[in-house]
Parts: structure tokens; sequence; C-alpha cells
């Protein structure tokens, strides 16, 4: 291996670190904060992809009729809920801007040239389509068991993994697809030379790691999650609603998923069901934070893409081994140096 190989196989392994470590954020986030591990994180990273290569293809999406499926369902809810709790006096506005904006994004989706579009356009509708199925998804699926065990929790949270897998098998296909690069210049650097799309993924990546600091530090909404995260009972008992805080780490997971999906569709083909093991490597970086802190779980998953992209040069065939063995000493380092806590209540 010589340094120009050395250099190519570092930035492969930087533009799929900043990957995994915006997913291990995700993840960290929900699961503090819900005590929900996500499994299905890698699902609307595929999704987001899948439905930007759908449109740079002119072809309307049928995701956006889940989206109305999906919001129907919850707009059902909605005035069940105020009819039963004598407050239907509040949720008509609620309901109209759900149905208005799944309505509206279904018209567009219909009759616009989407293969015609500006880029940005594109990823903004791809954000708009993907984005709000994860609120839904907590609404729907997890907000009636909130207070459920860890356990049923993380069962529930399989099997929609494996419903998304398969509701994405029927809207996209078993094709892969791989989008159009954001653009076609590069940097060079001495004998390296940095394409477009790296230099995209590192900067909105670090964009986005920068605005969480910013959200959780500065605005009240931040604050009200970060005081969830800490201590829940706590949390409750000073006001914070837990179904707002649960939607808002959904949402933010949604959004940072998608958006991964966009950045990394010009690098790599993405499937149906490639989502899965994106969201393990993620997960891999949460764990070797701990499942508690944000920095060392970036750190930890920066340091995942640089072990799998020398691992492809060197032992190509077991670099999916080796990434997942890396768990195992931090496992067994938790295990030893961490005392065990009753579930709270």
């Amino acid at each position: 291996m010589n340094f120009q190989i050395a250099m190519l196989l570092g930035q492969d392994g930087m533009t799929n670190g900043a990957i995994y470590a915006l997913l291990a954020l995700s993840i960290l986030l929900v699961f503090t904060v819900t005590r929900i591990l996500l499994i299905p994180q890698g699902e609307f990273v595929t999704y987001g992809a899948l439905t930007m290569a759908t449109l740079q293809s002119g072809h309307p999406t049928a995701l956006v009729w889940l989206l109305l499926g999906l919001t129907l369902i919850d707009c059902a809810l909605d005035v069940w809920g105020a009819a039963r709790s004598s407050q239907a006096f509040r949720f008509p506005t609620r309901i109209v801007f759900k149905l208005g904006y799944a309505g509206l994004l279904a018209v567009l989706i219909n009759t616009l040239p989407l293969a015609e579009l500006p880029m940005a356009v594109q990823a903004l509708l791809t954000l708009a389509l993907v984005v709000p199925l994860g609120p839904q998804i907590y609404r729907l699926v997890f907000q009636p068991i909130a207070s459920a065990s860890s356990l049923v929790l993380l069962i529930v949270s399989i099997a929609v993994h494996v419903s998304m897998v398969g509701i994405a098998l029927l809207l996209f296909g078993p094709e892969g697809a791989r989008t159009q690069p954001f653009s076609e210049a590069g940097l060079e650097l001495g004998p390296v030379t940095f394409n477009s799309q790296t230099l995209w993924v590192l900067a909105v990546s670090l964009g986005l790691i920068v605005g969480l600091y910013l959200f959780f530090e500065r605005t009240l909404y931040g604050k009200a999650l970060r005081a969830t995260a800490v201590n829940r009972m706590g949390a409750r008992l000073m006001g914070i609603s837990p179904t707002l805080a649960g939607k808002s780490t959904f949402l933010l997971a949604a959004l940072i998923g998608t958006l991964s999906g966009i950045l990394i569709a010009p690098i790599t083909t993405l499937y149906f069901d490639s989502g899965f093991v994106i969201s393990l490597k993620g997960f891999v970086g949460a764990i070797i934070g701990g499942l508690v802190s944000y920095p060392v779980a970036a750190l930890g998953a920066l340091a995942v893409g640089l072990i799998e992209a020398f691992s492809m040069f060197w032992a190509s065939t077991y670099k999916e081994i080796i990434v997942f063995t890396l768990i195992i000493p931090f496992l067994l380092w938790r295990s030893f140096t961490s005392r065990h806590v009753e579930e709270e209540e």
C-alpha cells in the first residue's frame, strides 16, 4: 500500500464514517429520549435514496400514497381522541393542515415534470415525502406503548423494520438505484483528488452536527429534549410532554436518515433492504459511545468507516466481520464497569 492508495481509502472511510456518525447520533438521540432502539433508522436512508432516484427518473413515487394513507389514519385517531376527551374544538386546524400537506404533495408529485426539476428541488421533495413518516410511525406504533418495557419496544421496533423493508420492496421494486452526483467538480490536494460528493457529505454532515449542537444548546425545544434524555420522569413532572419529545426525536431521526440517503445515493447503489446493514454500522458507533455519549459515538462511527475502508483493501471478504466484531470489547468493558439499574417506571 502506497501513500496515494492510503489517502483514497482514508477519503472513502471518512465519507462512510460521516454518514455512520449521523446515524449513530440519531439512534442515540431516540434511545436516550424514548428508550426505543430505532432498528428501522436505516430504512429512512434507503427511502430517501430510492425516492430521490425515482424522482430523477421522472416517475411519480408511490411513497406519496403511503404518506397520505398514514395521514388519514393519524387524523382519524386525532378525531377519535378528541371525541373521547371532549376537546374537539382544538383539533380541526391540525387535521386540515395534515390533510392539506399530504394532498398538496400528491398533486405536486403527479403533475410536476420531476426529471426536469433542479436537483435541489428534487431533494426538497424527497425530504417532504420521507421525513413526515418519522413522527407518524411514532404516533401510530410507539406512542400507544410508550410506557412498555424496553424489550417490548425493541420487539416492536424490529417489527417496524421488517414492515418497512417489505413496503420498500412494493414501492421501489427489487432493483437497486443510484442518483446523479451533485457536481462533477473535484478538489486536488497534492496527489489526492477529492470528488465533489465526498466534500458534500463531509460538509453537510459537519453542518448537521453543528446544527444539532446549536439546537440542543440554544433552543427551548432542544433543551426540553436534553432534559427528557437526562431524566424522563423529572422532565414529565416539569411539564415536558413525552409525546412531543417522542415525535420530535423521530422527526430528527427521519431528517438525518433521509439526508444521509440523499448524500450517499450518488456514491453507492442502494437496494430496498440496504438500510439494515448501514444502520447497524451506525449502531456500532452508538455502542462505542455507550449509548450515552454523543461525541464518543460520532468518533466511534468515524472509526468504523475508516476501519471498514482499510479492511476492504486488506481483507475484503471479512470486512463486515471485522467491523461488527468491534462491539465485542466495548460490550465486555461496559458489562464489567456498569452497575445494573432497575428500569424507570
